[in-house]
């Protein structure tokens, strides 16, 4: 992890950053069921466990001490107003799924596009629950 985190106050910005962050990766999945029988693919993800460890971590500080901190790591980077980057990662795990078993595979993809698909339900719903206490204030 980054030893110069960026700190911020802004829930909203960390919402939004969860928000990108799920449709990023629903482009990639999408790519991993579309393309998974043309030669040569190989399945991408987004380093989604780290991801989770980064926004837990900034939740945990943001209880504690009411600021957020994002800090980057080898694959998420934070930038200035809530940009950040997430290079996608070979999975090798499908990939061996692809290779050895192409029915185990399409059934993990869907798995994992469902799964992400609920968690940007779910930060749909934090956030616009976030902009209306907002307005009402």
């Amino acid at each position: 992890m980054n030893l110069s985190p960026k700190t911020t106050d802004n829930v909203t910005e960390l919402l939004t950053s969860i928000r990108e962050f799920t449709e990023r990766r629903d482009e990639i999945l999408t790519q991993n069921l579309v393309n998974f029988r043309t030669p040569g693919f190989v399945p991408r993800d987004l380093d989604a466990m780290g991801f989770t460890e980064v926004m837990t971590y900034a939740i945990s500080e943001y209880i504690a001490n009411k600021h957020i901190l994002l800090q980057d790591t080898e694959t998420i980077k934070f930038g200035e107003n809530g940009s950040f980057e997430s290079s996608p990662i070979i999975d090798r795990y499908s990939k061996e799924l692809l290779k050895n078993d192409i029915n185990e595979y399409v059934r993990l993809q869907i798995r994992k596009t469902s799964e992400n698909l609920l968690n940007k339900k779910l930060a749909d719903r934090l956030l616009k629950q976030k902009q209306k206490q907002h307005l009402m204030a």
